[in-house]
């Protein structure tokens, strides 16, 4: 069974990392996306981002901080996950839109509330100085 390939946007603020709520599902997802066919990160994520957030994001300032590993939540037909973290700036208000109900931020308390996928990121922004 082959990985579901992803990008994702992790936003820090106050030592908290944005999650989102998907329509019907249980647990905190990053927001960001599968590329659609013959779409690159940026244009993947800054797609997903827009459709689910109604945010603008920063090209200038668009880094990958890294690729998480794992276990599948709510994809039945995928055992792992592979989540490309991007970082960015952004601009416009935030309101979830699409498929997403909710946003909100999430501190490493509430890590528990978070797909693994999700975890993983948490941890992955930890090590790379955005969380405390």
């Amino acid at each position: 069974m082959e990985d579901l390939d992803v990008v994702a946007w992790v936003q820090v603020s106050g030592d908290r990392m944005l999650a989102v709520r998907s329509r019907g599902r249980d647990l905190l997802y990053l927001p960001g996306g599968k590329r659609e066919p013959g779409e690159d990160d940026w244009s993947a994520l800054s797609r997903e981002v827009r459709e689910e957030l109604g945010l603008e994001l920063d090209r200038t300032s668009f880094r990958e901080l890294g690729v998480v590993r794992a276990p599948a939540h709510d994809q039945p037909d995928f055992s792992h996950v592979r989540m490309a973290c991007f970082t960015s700036g952004h601009r416009g208000a935030m309101a979830p839109a699409g498929e997403v109900d909710e946003y909100r931020y999430v501190g490493r308390a509430e890590r528990h509330l978070l797909a693994p996928a999700a975890q993983a990121a948490l941890d992955l922004a930890a090590d790379n100085g955005l969380l405390t």
